[in-house]
């Protein structure tokens, strides 16, 4: 069974990611989230990811407040690599451990000129598949 990597960053809820009511804006989230997808691709050696993979759909589940000046930890995860698609698991915690939000985001391999999803470069595959040991944290 194939252990898939996962990578981890860590922020402060500054005062632009908070709404009018003091606490995360939903779209902070998701912001954190990608950081730490590009830490984990960056980590994988694989630039050409981000320009080639649209979201095709995003599930964000919010369980807690994080409030402005908190320390919070967001983490993504491999969790399914299909023929066209990759599915990240990912949770953001507070720095009390306390998860916040978790959901999932997909992607679809679309290269550069085309117009429909295509199977994942076989560099992807290795890369996404290698057993890794540890987090990659940045």
């Amino acid at each position: 069974m194939d252990r898939f990597p996962e990578a981890c960053v860590e922020r402060t809820v500054e005062w632009v990611d908070t709404d009018a009511s003091g606490h995360q804006h939903n779209s902070a989230i998701l912001r954190w989230v990608e950081a730490a997808e590009a830490e984990l691709f960056r980590s994988l050696e694989l630039p050409d990811y981000f320009p080639s993979a649209p979201r095709v759909q995003q599930v964000v589940n919010y369980k807690a407040k994080l409030w402005f000046g908190q320390r919070i930890t967001a983490t993504v995860k491999v969790s399914a690599l299909g023929r066209t698609s990759l599915t990240l698991a990912f949770e953001v915690t507070s720095d009390a451990g306390d998860v916040a939000a978790y959901g999932t985001v997909t992607t679809a391999y679309v290269p550069q000129g085309a117009t429909s999803a295509q199977p994942w470069p076989e560099d992807l595959v290795r890369a996404v598949k290698a057993e890794r040991a540890g987090r990659i944290t940045e």
